[in-house]
């Protein structure tokens, strides 16, 4: 069945491994990236009115979609919606925009605050749901406030206390849709800010697998622990299933190293969940999203 929404592009059997950073994942049967608000409300009206499941992604950097693929619509969030405005010490932010780049036209303005966030792969509306983070510094820290789409269609602006941001964590779930995000930030010295972004992007560079395809971190940091360093005691460094392995470079990713398929990447995090369960008495929680 061909799916037309006014004048809304909608793609079928789209791959959903060219729009995640794993490169993994069946096709979706209806694929559409908005370019404004407005076009997200239509979508989600839609398919509410005709039964059809879909499902909201950003740029795909934590998440796996299985090999069957998407049985519904996916609305991507992506570089139509990615304008950024910056004024003074004040950056908004649609939710398409990579953080990097936010975290690159911060430093270009003076900006301190967002050095953290310069290597992060995703958009800027994902970072908002997981409350990303690395290096001492997450979004809770700079976030002002962020606009928000219910499922009922009514747009609402959250101050970031009403976000309750927490590890990995915020009152973003299935039924809210982040689509702009205000930050607040400080003014710096453009020299100590770049030293500090270089700094942070060779320590990626050197302890963690950027050469791979991945989702990011696998597993979510059990209290009182270290994912990676429970993985790695384990015995579980370069643990292979198929062409998904346990990063031999860092012991928190999972990374596809050789045409992986999704059925390999959760058998080698069911594997590592149930050794270091056996081993530690800890059940890690995946930080990856799954979607079936």
């Amino acid at each position: 069945m061909s799916l037309k929404i006014e004048e809304i592009k909608i793609l079928e059997q789209e791959p959903m491994c060219k729009h995640t950073t794993f490169r993994i994942g069946g096709a979706a049967k209806y694929f559409a990236m908005p370019k404004n608000t407005a076009e997200i409300q239509t979508l989600i009206a839609y398919c509410k009115e005709h039964k059809l499941d879909y499902c909201v992604l950003g740029n795909g950097s934590n998440v796996l979609f299985t090999d069957a693929g998407y049985d519904g619509l996916i609305i991507q969030i992506g570089s139509a919606m990615s304008e950024i405005r910056v004024d003074g010490t004040s950056v908004y932010a649609q939710a398409g925009a990579i953080l990097a780049r936010v975290a690159n036209l911060a430093y270009e303005a003076g900006l301190t605050g967002m050095e953290f966030a310069a290597g992060i792969p995703g958009s800027i509306g994902g970072a908002i749901v997981m409350n990303a983070g690395a290096y001492g510094g997450e979004m809770k820290d700079i976030v002002s406030y962020v606009e928000v789409l219910s499922m009922d269609g009514t747009l609402r602006s959250y101050a970031c206390d009403e976000m309750e941001f927490a590890y990995r964590h915020s009152i973003i779930d299935a039924d809210k849709i982040v689509v702009g995000v205000g930050l607040t930030l400080e003014h710096g010295d453009k020299t100590a800010i770049l030293d500090r972004m270089n700094e942070l992007a060779e320590a990626r560079r050197s302890k963690q697998p950027l050469e791979y395809p991945s989702a990011g971190s696998t597993f979510k940091r059990p209290e009182g622990y270290f994912a990676a360093k429970l993985i790695d005691d384990s015995g579980l460094r370069g643990y292979r299933v198929g062409g998904a392995m346990v990063s031999e470079k860092h012991c928190g990713f999972v990374v596809n190293v050789e045409q992986a398929s999704s059925a390999d990447v959760l058998a080698v995090m069911q594997h590592v969940q149930e050794v270091v369960n056996e081993k530690y008495g800890v059940m890690l929680e995946p930080e990856v999203r799954i979607i079936r």
